[in-house]
């Protein structure tokens, strides 16, 4: 079975630029989480391990190497443990695979996934050292106040987001969070919190 795997570090952002091929495979998995977070941790990465130990999983493509991880030595070990079973990855825009034809590592594609994913590891760390520059300076002028509580207005607009408001269906016919978050494609976190809303009293487990 060709796998297609997706990841997007946010619920505003959407997959539609890494799903171009889509119709090319067999199932599209999709995990909205941090790319520091450990491949085999996430809800996608635990689904695609599944199809793996089941050998049923034929390939794994990705949009880049990025979306595989942002942590280099998660990627590379998460690299070596498909290798090890026969599995090819793709780097479907950089047009790069894990194993060559013979099914053996390709050395060229390996010191270039490396280069690439310390420039992932280090945009990582840019962009945390930004908003941390960011917030001193914003601190200085008496401008950072910290995170604000969500008003009345944040919350309806959240609950009233397409996807979460699909959740709350779910989740009133009663789908367990679990796989109220899997059929809605959303985080497990985002679930936790449309329960923490929608249901305050806990009307629904």
């Amino acid at each position: 079975m060709k796998v297609l795997y997706t990841r997007i570090s946010t619920i505003d952002q959407n997959t539609d630029r890494q799903r171009v091929n889509a119709k090319d495979f067999r199932l599209v998995v999709e995990d909205k989480c941090s790319g520091a977070i450990p491949f085999f941790e996430r809800e996608g990465g635990k689904e695609i391990l599944k199809y793996l130990n089941e050998g049923i999983l034929t390939s794994l493509s990705v949009w880049e190497i990025d979306r595989l991880g942002r942590d280099l030595r998660d990627v590379l070990n998460t690299i070596y443990y498909f290798n090890e079973r026969g599995i090819t990855i793709y780097f479907i825009n950089q047009g790069l695979k894990t194993l060559d034809e013979s099914g053996k590592e390709n050395p060229i594609s390996k010191l270039i996934i490396s280069i690439l994913g310390i420039v992932g590891e280090m945009e990582r760390t840019q962009i945390k050292e930004r908003q941390k520059e960011g917030i001193r300076i914003a601190k200085l002028k008496g401008l950072y106040k910290g995170r604000k509580a969500g008003n009345v207005e944040d919350v309806h607009a959240f609950l009233n987001k397409p996807q979460n408001k699909k959740v709350i269906d779910l989740l009133k016919l009663g789908l367990s969070a679990k796989d109220a978050a899997s059929a809605a494609k959303v985080h497990a976190n985002t679930v936790t919190k449309i329960k923490k809303h929608a249901f305050p009293k806990g009307a629904n487990k």
